[in-house]
This record gives C-alpha cells, structure tokens and sequence, in this order.
C-alpha cells in the first residue's frame, strides 16, 4: 500500500469537516423479546439537520479533541475511534486526527453518536479512496450499533429487527416545524426497557405515518417507552403536555432516550416557544 502520508500523494492533503445529522422516531413498538435477547422493533426513523461537526485528516501521530457537549467515558473509546480501527484492521489506514466538535446531546434518543460513528466511516472512505460499497458500508455500520445502519441513508426509513432492518417508506414531514426538548436525565438501556410489556401490533408503523394524516398521529401513533418512562420521570410527560399546549399537532418521545419532540404547522408557535430544556427548533426538510 501506497504510503498515504507522503507529498507525493494527493490524498495526504484531504480534509473531511462532515456534520453528523440526527433522528427522530416516528412511533416506536417493541414486539417481542427474541431469543438471541434483544427485542423486535417496528419504528420509522426520520432524518433532522440537528448535527455535530466532525473533522477527519490524515496524521502522522493518532490524536482525538473533544469540544462542545461533555461526552462521558475515556474519548479512546469514542465511537468515532471505534470506527476508525473497524476500517483500519482490514484496510491498514494510517494514523488519523479525529475533531468531534458535540452539539447532539447524549441519551436524548437522537442517534447522535451512531451517526457521529458513521460519518466517520464515510470520511475514511472518501479520504483513504477505499471504494466500499453501499452494502459493505451498511455492514460496517451495523457492526457498531444497531441504529447506525439508518445514517447510511438520507432518507426516512422503517426500522426493524434491532432497528438495522431497514426499508423505505413515503413519509414527508416537509414545511413541519419541529421542538426538541431534552431535560437533563439520564436513562440507560437497562432501565429503558425494564418497564416494558411488548405485545404485537395489528397495525404497523409504516401503515400509520403513511396512512394516517399528522394531525391525527396523536391518536394512532405512539411510542412504547411513554408508559414506564413517564411514571419514572414525570419531567419528561411534562415536556410532551407543554409541547402539547403550545400549539404541537403531534408530540412524542423518540427513541427510547430522554428527548421530546413536537411537530408544529406555525412558525410564530415555534419562534415564541421558551423552555429551559429547549435543545433545537427548526424547520424540517
């Protein structure tokens, strides 16, 4: 292999700045606990422009900064290292400086990590001139957690399985406005899905967010953790009642994290909108 360092290869000189997007869960359905003990899900995963900003270059001496939002644990830890050796071990890729600048809170059930860890893979791609397919990357991606395979895509998609299972679907939330509110609790996995009672739906997720008109979402479309989650934090029914009566035509939890979301059709309700747990407004794409 060429070395990538040299001058006399053009690549030594690329550098990636990306902005790690996030997502929202269009309702969210845990089935059934499956015998490998994880859970079937059925939920529809829907891109926003709420990012981080990532910058990935070649180095001479591996090096990862921080800035922004704290992130917890060892940064040698960080998904975006984790990336970074997956590649590596099968590619031989040289030292690289990683720059996670953090703006998507953690555990607000956003993805923002699995996406942080994605868009790694995809620097490393373009930088180091890999060529990894589509498939190979969602294999890749799928090795780092289970959401991760969604930000492989730019569109909305179906999510089942463990969420990796994945599918289009014809959902637009185009001229939407969106409230994300995230009060400061953490909720593990482990007692996210403590409190749940799975059960089958006779009415799936894509049938709904396709069928079923968003202003009518409140009374169809739902998200499994609510019921356990808010006997536990009523903050967090608190921010979903609050979007409510601010105008929203559709407010839920997404994913399985602390954050509240809210649909708005009026700009005015979004602009005057004050909460000391407001993370993000904007409209959607």
């Amino acid at each position: 292999m060429q070395d990538r360092l040299t001058g006399n290869d053009p690549v030594s000189l690329l550098i990636m700045v990306v902005f790690p997007h996030c997502k929202i869960n269009l309702g969210l359905h845990v089935l059934y606990k499956r015998a490998d003990g994880y859970h079937e899900l059925d939920t529809c995963f829907y891109p926003i422009t709420f990012h981080d900003l990532l910058e990935v270059l070649p180095a001479k001496n591996f090096s990862v900064t921080l800035t922004g939002l704290s992130i917890p644990g060892n940064k040698t830890d960080n998904i975006c290292v984790m990336a970074y050796r997956l590649l590596q071990q099968e590619y031989q890729l040289p030292n690289i400086s990683i720059h996670l600048h953090k703006e998507v809170p953690i555990g607000a059930g956003l993805g923002g990590g699995s996406s942080d860890g994605v868009f790694t893979l995809k620097a490393l791609n373009t930088i180091f001139n890999l060529g990894i397919t589509p498939e190979k990357m969602l294999h890749y991606a799928s090795q780092l957690g289970s959401d991760c395979a969604f930000f492989c895509q730019d569109n909305p998609m179906i999510g089942r399985g463990r969420g990796e299972l994945l599918s289009p679907v014809s959902v637009s939330l185009k001229h939407f406005y969106l409230i994300l509110l995230k009060p400061p609790i953490h909720i593990s996995t482990k007692t996210a899905f403590a409190g749940l009672k799975p059960k089958e739906r006779k009415v799936s997720i894509e049938k709904i967010v396709t069928q079923v008109p968003v202003d009518k979402w409140k009374d169809h479309l739902s998200n499994d953790f609510e019921e356990s989650i808010f006997k536990l934090y009523p903050e967090i029914e608190a921010c979903k009642t609050k979007l409510y009566d601010h105008g929203a035509v559709y407010a839920s939890m997404t994913g399985s994290g602390a954050g509240v979301y809210g649909l708005f059709n009026n700009e005015t309700d979004v602009v005057k909108f004050q909460d000391k747990n407001l993370i993000w407004r904007g409209r959607l794409l």
